[in-house]
């Protein structure tokens, strides 16, 4: 018999649907953001969009532990937190096509989508902007004794911002239930953490705050859901904020924009030979939970769900224009 000890967390922590349905939500957050691309590419989404390929396991493990009842904020690299929080694709893609269906009406676009309903509360195109309102929700739940966590998800870039040491500050004086996961994928824009920030690990900075502070492989399933179900337990249990920083990786530029003549070929290779969606197929297929078919039958599985989302969003209407200024207000989108 296998030692307990030896069982990595997320085997011992959950059940075979739940790890499987973990896997899904990673094949989906890859497949939607390559849809995502392809439909960029084909003219059919306009502006920019920043992706996370690559850095599935750190949105979905740090979600594992938290209900509807729980919330997020995320960031403006944040499909991933969406559909690991249990987002609609089709309305996630009706939102990137500026279509009526879209969870903002198609007004707000890729760094503006919220789902209240699933404890979304939306997505932020200013840097570091989630963690001053990720403390607000969580001092509303510790006052309204709601037992609700928030997990604030942001990147290395905005651990130089001013709203960082003010949110954590703040979270560690009341002793707020909120989890800080700063999604360190090594760059902010074009700028390398090693020449933006003192100290080597993000997490270290917990310690001013008078708050746990873990670094972990963000590319390891397993590992994310010990720290962050950790800090969760913790804060639920009114002991206060904790710092988590999932080590991670985008394979892809900052934006469309992106002429990545900051990054080598050959790190980008390195990285992506680390894909955290190979890992985590390769832990369920190890602990015998899947098998290699049943990883594929999933894939191909997720594979015609976001051609479906994509083929709702198509036959979405677009907004009139008329219509362009409603929805501006809370009491209007009721209406």
């Amino acid at each position: 018999m296998s030692d307990p000890k030896n069982t990595p967390y997320a085997i011992r922590t959950y059940d075979a649907d739940e790890l499987k349905g973990a896997l899904r939500k990673m094949f989906l957050i890859r497949k939607f953001e390559e849809g995502a691309e392809d439909s960029y590419t084909r003219g059919l989404i306009h502006g920019t969009m920043h992706l996370s390929i690559g850095q599935e396991a750190s949105a979905v493990g740090s979600c594992m532990s938290l209900s509807d009842d729980d919330k997020i904020t995320s960031t403006h690299r944040g499909h991933g937190h969406c559909v690991a929080k249990g987002a609609n694709l089709g309305r996630m893609f009706a939102e990137f096509f500026g279509k009526e269906d879209g969870y903002c009406r198609g007004r707000g676009g890729s760094m503006h989508i919220a789902d209240v309903a699933k404890g979304n509360l939306g997505a932020n195109g200013i840097v570091g902007g989630g963690l001053p309102i990720a403390v607000g929700a969580a001092l509303s739940a510790k006052r309204l004794g709601t037992g609700a966590v928030t997990v604030c998800f942001f990147g290395d870039g905005a651990n130089n911002e001013g709203a960082f040491h003010e949110a954590l500050n703040m979270a560690a004086i009341w002793k707020l239930p909120v989890v800080f996961v700063c999604e360190n994928n090594r760059y902010g824009m074009s700028t390398s953490t090693e020449k933006s920030t003192a100290v080597k690990h993000i997490a270290e900075r917990a310690a001013a705050y008078n708050m746990p502070g873990v670094t972990v492989d963000g590319n390891d399933f397993s590992a994310v859901t010990e720290a962050v179900d950790t800090a969760v337990a913790r804060a639920r249990a009114g002991e206060g904020p904790s710092l988590v920083e999932n080590l991670t990786y985008r394979w892809r530029g900052h934006s469309k924009s992106d002429r990545n003549r900051y990054r080598t070929k050959e790190e980008i290779a390195d990285w992506m030979e680390r894909d955290p969606i190979g890992q985590m197929s390769a832990l369920l297929v190890t602990h015998k939970i899947m098998s290699e078919n049943d990883v594929a039958a999933l894939e191909s599985e997720t594979e015609q769900v976001i051609q479906d989302a994509i083929a709702f969003a198509n036959a979405s209407p677009s907004p009139a224009v008329a219509d362009a200024t409603r929805f501006v207000y809370t009491d209007d989108a009721a209406a």
